[in-house]
């Protein structure tokens, strides 16, 4: 593990978890984040039949570093009737919340911030810090469109992590264990052993457990969806009703750090999905190390296939952004409540009964 590595470099505990708290951050979620709003430019523009940024740096790349460093010369405003305290706070509480969930992520089988056995269930109880800093930024704005806004989010966010749970629970029942290194490592080998192709187990429990993980599939990548505000599930941000929802009030950097929590929060449910259904860090063919003898580069291989999965997850949710129209309140809780956890719930059943009988 990387830990391991660090403090034999460092010498020190204390020195070495510094270090490897501050990795995810400086060498993973700032350049995503940075790419990704670019990203999501490019395919907003191409879909729309235009090209997006393209003036700082060859076809705008540098866009993004501009857009930053604007943010970090913006005035920091703060309204006479806010609540300064709890005002400061929010924007640090969602970044920390969804910061806090890439701790049990694992990118490859040599870097994993912390092997804890509870990792899915911390990842989404260390996410509710999100939904706490969410209503303290719009109660603490004093303004009623961010106050709306975040008790929207809030009402949003808690329905949907019940049909998030149900089918964590239901790939616990079949891979025996939370810890998402395990998961990972469960469906070793090739794609065929993935989970959403029923895992690594044959015969009639494998043809069975196929329609069924599809289907968990699409209700877990469609409720994350829903957690992390993206449309089509964005009411609380709804600019057509809201202004901008509960960041309305937020300037310079601390609008930049509920933009960066966003992105950060995309590629950690695109991350866990990858994890339980599509091999995590696993290759879909094997390792190049392997063939050749080269032991050092299998962790390499691994994290390039789950970054590559985590990345083409978070292109759909872009793709999805300006495929689909908004739902209206109504239309999201109804489809939360009358389907999702109905059908989670029927396949927590079903799947319980074919671990058992079969």
């Amino acid at each position: 593990m990387i830990y391991d590595w660090l403090h034999s470099m460092t010498g020190s505990a204390i020195a070495a978890a510094i270090i490897q708290s501050l990795l995810p951050l400086f060498i993973f979620i700032l350049p995503f984040a940075l790419f990704a709003v670019l990203l999501e430019r490019k395919v907003s523009g191409h879909m729309q039949d235009r090209l997006g940024p393209m003036r700082v740096g060859y076809h705008g790349i540098f866009q993004t570093i501009a857009d930053i460093i604007k943010l970090i010369q913006k005035e920091d405003i703060v309204a006479t009737e806010n609540d300064r305290r709890f005002f400061d706070l929010s924007p640090i509480l969602v970044f920390a919340g969804s910061y806090a969930a890439f701790a049990a992520i694992p990118f490859s089988g040599a870097f994993i911030g912390s092997n804890i056995d509870l990792g899915i269930v911390y990842i989404i109880a260390v996410t509710g810090l999100v939904v706490a800093g969410i209503l303290m930024g719009g109660w603490a704005s004093n303004n009623k469109y961010s106050l709306l806004g975040a008790m929207r989010a809030a009402a949003q966010i808690i329905s949907y992590e019940i049909p998030t749970l149900l089918i964590v629970v239901t790939v616990i029942m079949i891979t025996g264990t939370m810890n998402l290194f395990t998961i990972s490592e469960w469906q070793t080998q090739y794609f065929w052993n993935w989970l959403i192709l029923g895992g690594p187990v044959f015969g009639t429990a494998k043809l069975l457990l196929i329609p069924l993980m599809i289907i968990s599939f699409l209700i877990i990548f469609l409720s994350t969806l829903a957690e992390v505000n993206r449309t089509p599930f964005d009411i609380p941000e709804a600019e057509s009703e809201l202004v901008s929802g509960y960041h309305t009030e937020y300037s310079g950097m601390k609008f930049a750090m509920f933009f960066l929590a966003e992105y950060a929060n995309m590629f950690a449910v695109s991350a866990v999905v990858a994890t339980l259904f599509f091999g995590g860090f696993q290759s879909p063919v094997g390792y190049l190390g392997n063939t050749f003898g080269a032991k050092w580069l299998i962790p390499i291989e691994q994290f390039f296939w789950f970054t590559s999965k985590g990345l083409f997850f978070v292109f759909v949710q872009m793709w999805l952004r300006w495929t689909l129209p908004r739902f209206r309140v109504d239309q999201l809780m109804a489809f939360c409540w009358k389907y999702l956890i109905p059908f989670a719930f029927v396949i927590l059943i079903l799947v319980g009964l074919i671990t058992v009988l079969i």
